[in-house]
């Protein structure tokens, strides 16, 4: 398997999109606080882990289907995030503009009233 596949592979299997980055195939639509990461070095494909803009190498391969294959079984193997926790996605990147004048006027009050700084 090579990293274009892999990215099919788990778009099948219902990986979130936001759980992996794979340099040069697929970019995490928008940046999570922790996701996975594979990436071609100089002599080596590295799987990994970004927390917090920090990365952290968990194994290196010396073949990139073996790479591949590591991070389709680890990515596969997670517990499914939790049904009807949250917003979906892409709800919560439709509202943004709104949410965040909400918080404004939250914080300040509506413009043209007393109620806020």
């Amino acid at each position: 398997m090579d990293s274009a596949e892999l990215v099919e592979r788990l778009r099948g299997a219902g990986v979130p999109e936001a759980f992996y980055e794979i340099a040069g195939v697929h970019d995490v639509p928008v940046q999570p606080d922790a996701y996975y990461f594979l990436r071609r070095e100089a002599d080596a494909w590295t799987v990994g882990l970004r927390q917090r803009s920090q990365d952290s190498v968990i194994r290196r391969f010396a073949t990139e289907a073996e790479a591949c294959q590591y991070l389709y079984d680890t990515l596969t193997q997670l517990p499914p995030p939790p049904s009807g926790a949250a917003e979906p996605l892409e709800k919560l990147l439709a509202n943004a503009e709104e949410m965040q004048r909400q918080a404004w006027e939250d914080f300040y009050g509506r413009p043209g009233t007393t109620d806020g700084g």
